[in-house]
């Protein structure tokens, strides 16, 4: 799929013959955004490892979703490692705006020794609230000098006119922010088109 043009930029210019091994940051989340992700993945090659799985703690669908598509996965490539992470959620659906800010800094402030621990090469993320103290959490780490991580945003498929908050947050910071409708592209200047892609 044409995600992995983006993909393929970071592992540019890595010398030899294998590629090195890239840790991949993976935040899943409810209401269909775990299953969209990982249709991103079933194409991914074995260098995208270990892949650090993070999602909300009040998540009850993603883990079981994450399991049984990595035992899959292993019979493929059977030396592959992932790992799971939960963290606070940032914000309930119907959560008021002022509450939200003090549960998204205190996802940021759960977050940000995890990003520190995991050190990802890629972030990869399509939506789902949760992503957004993660990236920000990667984000200081890197004005700090500690880790530099790429951060790769694809919007829901479900977002046809108009992005997602997550998405309207991290258009600023995401190194490729991926829509896939083209209105979207119009709108939001800075994004990638790639057209239909999960």
């Amino acid at each position: 799929p044409l995600l992995l043009v983006p993909l393929a930029l970071l592992a540019r210019g890595r010398r030899g013959r294998r590629t090195p091994p890239l840790s991949l940051l993976v935040v899943a989340g409810s209401g269909g955004h775990t299953t969209e992700v990982l249709r991103l993945l079933s194409c991914l090659s074995e260098s995208y490892s270990p892949r650090h799985y993070v999602f909300a703690d009040s998540d009850k669908m993603s883990e079981a979703k994450i399991r049984s598509f990595e035992q899959k996965r292993a019979e493929t490539f059977p030396n592959s490692k992932f790992t799971l992470h939960r963290i606070p959620r940032s914000r309930e659906v119907r959560q008021s705006w002022t509450s939200s800010v003090v549960t998204t800094l205190y996802s940021i402030f759960y977050s940000l020794p995890l990003t520190n621990k995991l050190k990802p090469d890629l972030i990869l993320c399509n939506g789902p609230g949760t992503c957004v103290p993660v990236c920000i959490s990667a984000l200081l780490l890197g004005l700090l000098g500690i880790k530099r991580s790429i951060i790769v945003y694809v919007e829901s498929i479900c977002r046809v006119e108009t992005l997602s908050l997550s998405g309207k947050i991290l258009y600023y910071f995401s190194d490729y922010f991926i829509v896939q409708w083209p209105d979207l592209k119009v709108k939001y200047p800075k994004s990638v088109y790639l057209g239909r892609i999960v």
